[in-house]
């Protein structure tokens, strides 16, 4: 790591805060680690953590200045908690010493009530729209947020579903946010002929599969999927995989379903996948289903169009912006519309040809490197 920052040559310097990097990184890590790479031509510094820097050999290639490594979402509630905290209290220190003119933050988070200049990342407001009883994150996103984006120079968020949002619960002026979309690693790819129909080359033998990736929250609406899944004529011919990790307040009442189901030498509950595998269970399934009631981006799409695997996804938020013709779109709060979609997977071999085609031409219209272009035009203009 890099640590060595002289001071003297950093007036009207780019820092970049990303103490959310860590090893298993979702999706705004995915975003932070994959983006800053491409702000080489505004020569950031970045703040990460010793430990995070070993994960993204990128890093080394920065000027680096460390911070602590306990204040990413690894550490749970107690790492937000600190990183808040972080924030507010040492961060202003760290933008001054470095005489830093802008703050770039992945995350809505920047100190508040200083003079630091900063530009954010929003990602989604899920929280706001699906609200939990004494969740943390709901002051966090009423209060916090929207102090955060007031006094923010710019806001950046990856979709126009998710720049709707900020401008309906924030009252934020359009002018002041700018949508850009997300891309994918190389590393999802389409494997050839053959991968799908047998299951990738170490799946073979099992039965066709769908792949649903991601977390467990009721929002994501995996009680429906598995429903949908139950209702496929001839359905124990098949299997519906769940990839992500387990959450002891959702994934028990899953499980049960399955159970009360019978259904469980079909529906299989993966854990956490780490995310260069990802790929593998990708390629060898017939179809990504993600039938999400809402998402601020939706890596699971791209990344599945990516590998040429078909989508079925749902026809609202910023899933449309993401999945264009490419997919077919349901109504995720109707059952039978998904059910319907896998039926159509399972049994046309000419449908998944066609979706698998036109994925990989729609993900195509996607990069690492056009979303960090239009983010270095974006900060350059309040550098």
């Amino acid at each position: 790591m890099n640590s060595k920052v002289n001071h003297s040559e950093l007036s009207n310097q780019l820092i970049v805060n990303l103490p959310i990097l860590f090893s298993q990184p979702t999706g705004i890590a995915t975003y932070a680690a994959n983006l800053f790479p491409h702000l080489q031509p505004l020569n950031p510094t970045l703040l990460i953590s010793p430990i995070a820097s070993k994960h993204f050999p990128l890093a080394s290639e920065f000027p680096c200045y460390p911070i602590p490594g306990d204040l990413t979402p690894a550490q749970g509630t107690k790492g937000h908690f600190r990183r808040l905290l972080w924030t507010q209290f040492k961060l202003p220190h760290i933008h001054h010493n470095l005489k830093s003119s802008l703050l770039f933050s992945p995350i809505p988070e920047a100190p508040i009530y200083t003079n630091c200049r900063y530009v954010v990342m929003v990602h989604d407001l899920i929280p706001l729209r699906f609200p939990k009883r004494f969740s943390p994150l709901t002051p966090y996103f009423r209060y916090y947020i929207p102090q955060v984006l007031s006094q923010s120079q710019h806001i950046l968020c990856n979709s126009t579903s998710t720049a709707r949002d900020i401008i309906d619960f924030y009252n934020i002026p359009a002018s002041k946010i700018t949508p850009i979309l997300l891309g994918y690693n190389n590393h999802f790819r389409e494997w050839g002929v053959g991968s799908r129909e047998c299951g990738g080359d170490a799946m073979v033998g099992k039965s066709p599969y769908f792949l649903y990736v991601g977390r467990h929250d009721p929002y994501k609406n995996i009680h429906r999927l598995i429903d949908a899944f139950a209702a496929i004529p001839n359905c124990r011919n098949y299997e519906l995989w769940i990839a992500g990790s387990s959450d002891p307040r959702y994934t028990p009442i899953l499980q049960a379903k399955v159970e009360e189901l019978s259904l469980t030498n079909q529906i299989k509950f993966l854990d956490y996948v780490p995310y260069e595998e990802l790929p593998i269970i990708i390629n060898g399934a017939i179809a990504v289903v993600f039938p999400s009631l809402w998402e601020g981006f939706g890596f699971p799409v791209l990344e599945a169009m990516a590998c040429g695997t078909p989508v079925i996804t749902s026809n609202i938020s910023s899933l449309p912006e993401v999945a264009g013709d490419a997919a077919i779109l349901i109504n995720p709060y109707n059952t039978s519309e998904i059910t319907e979609a896998m039926a159509g997977i399972a049994t046309d071999n000419n449908l998944r040809s066609r979706l698998s085609h036109l994925s990989l031409a729609r993900a195509n219209q996607f990069s690492w490197e056009k979303t960090g272009k239009a983010t270095v035009e974006v900060l350059s203009n309040y550098l």
